[in-house]
């Protein structure tokens, strides 16, 4: 199997892996999933939701995400930091694309790739990405291994 098939179901796996990661996120709204991926080891998950020692519940009375919910990739960058391991040159695998304040958290955690699934409603965040020359990829999850 070539380098370039072997990464793109490596990518696969870890979105596949995300997705279910998304699954823990108590918001009703949208439910996003992160992994973060150096040298092939999983070194932080996230998803989305209240920070730690609040309730869960993401939405106001109106259906509103309240203003001081976390988006997976900040749960999972600031997990990472927590820990301290380093994301520098890793990869972060994300079932929705970055927002702006995400993109912004990734850039100065020295991420190198980003990939993702479903596309956020803006897409300041991957322009900013693209900018900061952080490599930026859409896949869309397959159910055949083989793809």
């Amino acid at each position: 199997m070539n380098k370039e098939k072997k990464q793109n179901l490596l990518d696969q796996r870890y979105l596949k892996m995300a997705l279910i990661w998304s699954q823990n996120s108590y918001c009703t709204r949208r439910k996003v999933g992160a992994l973060l991926v150096k040298d092939k080891m999983i070194i932080s998950d996230g998803y989305n939701g209240t920070p730690a020692g609040f309730e869960n519940v993401c939405e106001d009375d109106q259906g509103n995400t309240k203003p001081y919910v976390l988006h997976a990739e900040a749960n999972a960058i600031t997990k990472v930091a927590k820990s301290g391991n380093s994301s520098d040159g890793a990869t972060l695998y994300v079932t929705s694309s970055p927002c702006v304040e995400c993109a912004k958290l990734i850039i100065q955690s020295g991420i190198r790739r980003v990939v993702f699934t479903e596309s956020y409603r803006l897409d300041d965040g991957i322009q900013l990405l693209k900018r900061a020359h952080i490599e930026v990829k859409q896949v869309q999850l397959t159910d055949a291994e083989n793809d």
